[in-house]
């Protein structure tokens, strides 16, 4: 193989189709835009979704449902994490560096979940009703 005999593999280079160039051509007249009408006219064409004056599907569809963007700020967590952590004082840098909540997260709620046995602290951690009873129960406390 040398340099100068190189060439593109069959049938991937082929002409521009030119329209307009003459009946000939076959792509003549009206360049293959068929008679009259909106797509026939330089610059003419609808916007997206629209469907000639009908209701479009995007609106005729019913409006549901919400992200709440904050959410991925929040995280939960359940009694039976808080019995396997070895440290008594817990915060939300304890809960990360434990790899129990993402590094995201700002705000952080114990629900019911599990059994606790240990005492433990919260400190700018919430708890459920029934977490909190849980953890006094156990002789811990929620600040």
């Amino acid at each position: 193989m040398e340099l100068n005999t190189i060439k593109p593999a069959g049938g991937a280079k082929h002409a521009k189709r030119r329209v307009g160039r003459g009946i000939g051509s076959g792509l003549g007249k009206t360049a293959g835009r068929g008679h009259k009408g909106q797509k026939s006219r330089a610059g003419g064409y609808h916007k997206v979704g629209f469907e000639g004056g009908q209701m479009p599907l995007q609106r005729r569809l019913p409006k549901r449902g919400f992200k709440s963007r904050t959410l991925r700020f929040n995280a939960e967590i359940r009694l039976s994490d808080l019995e396997r952590l070895p440290v008594a004082e817990i915060d939300v840098l304890t809960l990360k560096q434990a790899g129990l909540v993402p590094e995201l997260v700002r705000a952080v709620k114990v629900f019911a979940a599990g059994k606790l046995t240990k005492k433990v602290t919260l400190t700018g951690i919430a708890a459920t009703a029934g977490a909190r009873a849980a953890i006094e129960a156990a002789g811990g406390s929620v600040a």
